[in-house]
């Protein structure tokens, strides 16, 4: 049975890349086929009518020409262009670490519609004013737990018993918290609080809007985002390049909650 040759989708631009004279290589993200890679014929002309519509981290409508190499976008509209993104530094770094990771832990063409819901809801606040390092780690844990990477934060995960209140360490080689009793046995190791715990659990089992309007210390935020980024570069096998870039713009935050 043949193929349709024409196709419409709406998606995530997360990246793009100038290819030959006039054109654009788009990495996007649907809901239906995940991360795919398609071809914006003509978008760098002048008088382009797509190219507007075609700005990283826009939302958009397309319409797609099947390719050889890649597809083609033949139409372009935009859905919702999260102005504030492109205007505020530290909200647009914020923005590039959300694309970032959601490329490096997507793989081609595997269609993961609750990804595409995540982000298209993280843009949503990062353009709406909420704060950003909070949004972030909120979009780490339900975008690890998404992709097949969801922290054990309940149990050791050596020992299997049941996490007391109390400090503890986590282990990203195992993918999880290890108590004081096993710590000895888990190798790159890394120390967290009580209170980093009890946020870190409190993220994955809620929902995503009760989690983002939650109130956390600076230094709580601080601890989260040093145990998930190492988590992260463990399965990435590289650093996030956004990660310090978003660091970079960050003003001080005050200080407040939890």
């Amino acid at each position: 049975m043949t193929r349709e040759r024409t196709y419409q989708t709406e998606a995530v631009i997360l990246r793009r890349r100038n290819w030959g004279e006039a054109d654009r290589i788009l990495t996007l993200f649907t809901p239906q086929r995940g991360k795919i890679r398609v071809r914006a014929a003509g978008v760098r002309k002048p008088a382009s009518r797509k190219a507007g519509h075609l700005e990283l981290f826009h939302r958009a409508s397309l319409y797609l020409a099947k390719g050889r190499d890649f597809d083609i976008v033949t139409q372009a509209e935009s859905v919702e262009a999260y102005p504030r993104l492109r205007e505020d530094l530290v909200r647009s770094a914020a923005a590039s670490y959300a694309v970032e990771l959601l490329d490096r832990l997507s793989p081609e063409e595997s269609e993961n519609a609750a990804a595409y819901r995540l982000i298209v809801r993280i843009l949503e606040a990062l353009n709406a004013g909420g704060e950003p390092a909070l949004i972030l780690r909120c979009y780490d844990l339900k975008l690890l737990e998404y992709s097949g990477y969801r922290p054990e934060l309940a149990r050791c995960t050596i020992g299997g018993e049941e996490i007391r209140p109390e400090d503890q360490f986590f282990s990203p080689a195992r993918g999880g918290a290890v108590c004081p009793r096993c710590a000895d046995r888990a190798e790159g190791r890394i120390p967290v609080t009580l209170a980093a715990l009890r946020v870190l659990r409190h993220i994955q089992r809620s929902p995503l809007e009760d989690a983002m309007a939650l109130a956390v210390k600076k230094t709580t935020l601080n601890e989260l985002e040093d145990v998930l980024h190492r988590y992260i570069q463990y399965l990435l096998e590289s650093p996030l390049r956004s990660r310090k870039y978003f660091s970079e713009v960050s003003r001080p935050r005050g200080e407040g909650g939890v």
